[in-house]
């Protein structure tokens, strides 16, 4: 396995070229990159707790105007670190829900909201309660409006974990959304629907 082979690198030297398969042309590339920046990262906070926060401050530079660049794939591997340690989540949570915020952060592009949405979900399958306290549900029910299916889809499938109820009614009419997508979980990527992720969203608001 690709991430079990990058796990024996010395952190120091993995991270840059993670960072740099990030822009990976492959899809199945950049969410390796994703899934090993967040292990490795995590990793470095236990031996060099500053190092490990570098990191995830460049990963929030990418996403600044002033760094000159998009800052693909700068929202999952967030979410990934902070869903792998507490810690890191306790610090930076914060930022994923200024990034949903139009008086915050906000990111605009579609391609950077696939990401955050995607990054919301895989925060709240681990560590909900980071995202609840900063009040991320409040945020959340524009983006199931987006004309963006991925966006969409993710933004229903983050409402579920998160138990945002108060949204119930669109993701019943989200149900027959027949919009295809990629979506990457637990290491693989699985071709959905926005009505498939709509409909395991309803299952778990009350679960």
């Amino acid at each position: 396995m690709v991430l079990a082979e990058v796990l024996r690198w010395p952190p120091r030297r993995a991270i840059s070229p993670l960072t740099a398969c990030l822009y990976h042309a492959d899809e199945r590339v950049r969410w390796h990159a994703v899934s090993a920046l967040g292990a490795i990262t995590a990793t470095l906070v236990e031996t060099d707790p500053e190092a490990a926060r570098t990191v995830v401050r460049r990963l929030m530079w990418n996403l600044n105007d002033e760094s000159g660049g998009i800052g693909w794939g700068a929202p999952e591997a967030l979410a990934e670190i902070m869903a792998i340690h507490g810690g890191i989540a306790k610090e930076f949570g914060h930022m994923l829900v200024a990034y949903m915020r139009p008086d915050g952060c906000y990111l605009a592009l579609p391609v950077l909201q696939r990401g955050l949405m995607w990054g919301l979900g895989r925060l709240a399958g681990t560590r909900p309660d980071v995202l609840r306290v900063r009040h991320a549900s409040v945020y959340l029910p524009p983006y199931l409006d987006s004309e963006d299916q991925e966006v969409r889809g993710l933004a229903a499938y983050a409402s579920g974990l998160l138990k945002v109820r108060a949204v119930k009614e669109r993701l019943d009419a989200l149900k027959a959304d027949p919009a295809q997508f990629t979506f990457y979980n637990q290491g693989a990527l699985i071709p959905v629907t926005v009505g498939s992720l709509a409909g395991t969203a309803l299952k778990q608001l009350f679960a």
